[in-house]
């Protein structure tokens, strides 16, 4: 994982840094990272800046949250190829799909809502 956000990170951020240092950041052995690698992690992470250093209200970052959960759900693409077709159904359609996805989950002795954390990405 370390060795895909490094690479990231110099791509979109145009940063380089070594897996090892963010092996570090991660676990605490280090602090202060530059202000060039926080732009560039918020960017590969797709998430604020402020997000990163805990500057964000409990509600902003509750939403930032939730859209990280999304993006990592949409990784799989089965579910990606659900939710695409469903663009364009009528609402009454889509609570109807809703309604049957829920049922599954119930039948299968899942919890209603969907795990805090996403994505398996099997299916990529």
């Amino acid at each position: 994982m370390a060795d895909e956000i490094s690479g990231g990170v110099e791509e979109y951020g145009g940063v380089t840094v070594t897996e090892q240092y963010l092996s570090m950041l991660r676990n605490g052995r280090r602090a202060n990272p530059s202000p060039e690698l926080l732009r560039a992690l918020a960017k590969f992470f797709a998430v604020p800046v402020g997000y990163l250093l805990g500057d964000l209200s409990q509600p902003q970052a509750a939403r930032v949250e939730e859209e990280v959960r999304f993006l990592a759900a949409m990784r799989d693409r089965r579910v990606r190829a659900i939710a695409l077709r469903s663009v364009g159904l009528p609402p009454e359609v889509q609570d109807s799909l809703t309604t049957i996805i829920s049922q599954f989950r119930q039948q299968m002795n899942l919890p209603a809502d969907p795990p805090e954390q996403g994505g398996d990405r099997r299916g990529e």
